[in-house]
């Protein structure tokens, strides 16, 4: 249920994800046995858009999934979580999107994409708000982020990942990039991006306009269950955080929170309070000049 947040409207990747979880992950050509096996909702676009649901904002889904199970289990996670989703497509001719996931003892993931339906939609015929935030990822076609970009109006965000070379024009429409530190020395364009956020994992993050930083903050402590849906909990909330008004050093603060608490939980689309409450509890550490320490 929306809690007067800004409503964000989520372009992205809906995938089934097929975990399993070892003591370490395998090296080139190596079997490992002793694995346990689980398949949950997942997909960049759709853990955001949950995120965003969960987070109290009114988050709306566009993608697609297969005419398959797997996209009616999909479209299920996502309902069930608040998220609408009239604008994802129901492909007949693709199977919906797989993703192929190792974990260690650690947290730490091997991940291989199969995109299946994320490839083959369009934006045909969708139409966004003007006061909708438009939140995309790079899980889907290069084409339809452009896509995205032109039609929206207001607030355009990118996670620009997985990594890949950014045309001039979507970088430039880009209100905010967000990526992590790796995706930032691997996309050089983003140096002269209007502005940006990038995650250090434990050492926290910062935002940056045009290549000069402009605000940071710590990370939470917490203990490691799952690092694969945490990015996506910090881009949606780093998102609601700063539309809400919020600075960026007290955005930052509360974005890291949210992803904090997403990596203390083993599912991709994690459980999560509400944005006030990390507000809150962010404002209370800052007061106190603590650092924040979540439950283990």
């Amino acid at each position: 249920m929306s809690t007067g947040l800004p409503a964000v409207t989520v372009v992205g990747s809906i995938n089934l994800d097929i975990i399993a979880t070892t003591d370490r992950l395998p090296t080139a050509g190596e079997t490992i046995g002793g694995g346990v096996l689980q398949q949950q909702p997942g997909g960049k676009g759709a853990n955001q858009a949950v995120a965003a649901a969960r987070l109290g904002g009114s988050a709306r889904m566009i993608g697609a999934v297969g005419n398959d199970a797997q996209g009616r289990l999909m479209l299920e996670a996502l309902s069930s979580a608040g998220v609408d989703t009239a604008d994802v497509a129901v492909l007949d001719g693709d199977a919906t999107g797989t993703a192929l996931i190792v974990v260690d003892r650690d947290g730490e993931n091997q991940i291989v994409v199969c995109p299946g339906a994320n490839s083959a939609f369009s934006l045909e015929g969708v139409e966004f708000q003007p006061d909708e935030t438009v939140l995309c990822q790079l899980e889907v076609g290069l084409d339809v982020v452009l896509e995205a970009a032109r039609k929206s109006s207001r607030f355009f965000v990118l996670n620009a990942a997985p990594a890949m070379d950014l045309p001039a024009e979507l970088l430039e429409r880009c209100d905010l990039v967000i990526v992590n530190e790796t995706e930032y020395e691997l996309i050089p364009a983003l140096v002269n991006a209007k502005l940006i956020a990038v995650t250090y994992g434990k050492d926290g993050s910062a935002m940056f306009e045009r290549g000069r930083k402009v605000a940071e903050a710590p990370a939470a402590a917490v203990k490691v269950a799952n690092t694969i849906g945490a990015g996506d909990a910090f881009c949606a909330a780093l998102v609601l955080a700063l539309r809400s008004g919020l600075d960026y050093t007290r955005a930052l603060a509360v974005a890291n929170a949210v992803g904090a608490d997403a990596v203390g939980d083993p599912s991709s689309q994690p459980a999560l309070a509400l944005l006030q409450d990390y507000v809150a509890l962010t404002t209370n550490a800052a007061d106190a000049g603590q650092r924040i320490v979540l439950s283990e």
